[in-house]
């Protein structure tokens, strides 16, 4: 068994076990130390022990205080489970250096929640609702499969899932695991509108694990439009949601690409997927492929075909136009994020359409209209440009005025029945 070197400051991480379940160096030494400091949820855990001991609350602050002023003495900083994982550790070596500590960790107490409803960790998303604000939180989890949250006494299980059902996030199962390692130990599962309802000790960690295979409910008439729906319908990222077709815009759009029922239809740089979803209920017998290159958007596209019901969207992860030799050329492509590689892009996207094909180019900027605009017209067809200007009526008091939206551009453009090459018209 290793020998302690005193010159260390030792972190030690205590169970809800308590001295039981600590090993036996860990007791070794706690014995020995001249001065222990602890959180005052971790010390009723011991018993009483040789050295002065110190109890410092959550104030983080005073701890690196006492701990400077103890440095020639034998001291022990104590912590709940893993000091490391959301513990003081970090906060300790941040400020005083690593050199300063040796870290003896225990259990953490997410990784004894994970252990109890028998599901692994190692990809998950965990974090702490004492330290990330829920909103934050909230978008990260959008996309996870798997989420392990320390909550709060503002922030717990049943307020963190009636903000996810508020949100429309209601493809998870839920798990709270309370007092773990106590006596009163409860673990409780069930669905999000379940977990709301209910109340659970301050100690608890809430596990969120995306169902597989979500049900699909039968979409009422009334509640989505075939295209054209409101951009808020859509689960988006709040950095983004100013970057989500409008609707009048898509509605034009879709009426440019003159879906067929089973058009094959390419959406490049899909986004959140909301013109892929209205392309795929246009084209109810055909196959749109969503192509986005960001992995959050990725999994919102997928979250909205659920929302959705469309079964014939098949979400893309991957970089355009690598990704395009290996799908079926399309009837129709609709393009709404560019990046930097204007000109490749448009010829790879130009010389897969179908003859016959319909290809329509969102841009927001006059500089971004101007390539496009001098690319599209080196294939050779007329190419049609509109400038779109929405502006949304809005009731102040007794008077109506319009909010405008920032103006938009479309840009069209149809493949002959026979086309030549491009080096033929350039």
């Amino acid at each position: 068994m290793a020998e302690a070197i005193w010159d260390k400051v030792y972190v030690v991480g205590v169970g809800a076990d308590g001295w039981s379940g600590l090993t036996e160096y860990a007791r070794r030494l706690l014995q020995q130390a001249e001065v222990i400091l602890a959180s005052d949820n971790v010390l009723p855990l011991l018993p009483r022990l040789p050295g002065e001991t110190i109890a410092v609350g959550n104030d983080l602050a005073r701890l690196v205080q006492l701990v400077q002023e103890n440095l020639g003495k034998r001291t022990v900083v104590l912590a709940s489970g893993d000091p490391l994982f959301y513990g003081v550790a970090k906060y300790l070596c941040d400020r005083l250096g690593k050199e300063r500590f040796e870290i003896v960790p225990h259990v953490s107490t997410m990784q004894l929640a994970f252990a109890r409803i028998k599901e692994s960790w190692e990809d998950a998303y965990l974090t702490n609702l004492a330290t990330h604000p829920l909103e934050e939180v909230l978008e990260r989890v959008r996309t996870a499969e798997t989420v392990g949250l320390f909550t709060t006494e503002k922030d717990d299980p049943a307020a963190v899932a009636r903000a996810l059902l508020q949100r429309g996030l209601d493809y998870f199962t839920a798990a709270v695991c309370e007092n773990l390692g106590m006596p009163n130990e409860r673990v409780t599962q069930g669905e999000l509108y379940e977990i709301a309802e209910m109340e659970f000790a301050p100690l608890n960690v809430l596990i969120l694990k995306r169902k597989p295979h979500p049900p699909q409910s039968p979409r009422r008439v009334s509640q989505y439009r075939r295209f054209g729906n409101p951009e808020e319908v859509f689960a988006q990222s709040q950095l983004k949601t100013s970057l989500i077709t409008k609707a009048e815009v898509r509605a034009i759009a879709l009426a440019l690409l003159d879906l067929q029922p089973t058009s094959t239809v390419w959406d490049i740089g899909a986004g959140s997927g909301s013109v892929s979803i209205e392309a795929a209920q246009l084209a109810e017998h055909g196959l749109v492929f969503a192509i986005e290159q960001d992995a959050a958007d990725y999994h919102l596209i997928l979250a909205n075909c659920e929302r959705f019901g469309v079964r014939n969207v098949r979400a893309i992860h991957g970089t355009a136009p690598a990704m395009f030799r290996d799908l079926p050329r399309p009837d129709a492509i609709f393009i709404g994020g560019t990046g930097k590689e204007v000109t490749r892009l448009l010829e790879a996207a130009w010389e897969a359409l179908l003859p016959g094909g319909r290809l329509v180019v969102n841009v927001a900027s006059l500089d971004a209209l101007t390539r496009m605009y001098e690319t599209l017209r080196r294939f050779g067809p007329p190419v049609e440009v509109r400038l779109i200007q929405i502006a949304r009526g809005v009731e102040q008091f007794d008077s109506l005025r319009f909010d405008a939206d920032s103006p938009t551009f479309l840009l069209f453009v149809a493949k002959p029945r026979t086309n030549p090459p491009l080096d033929a018209v350039i």
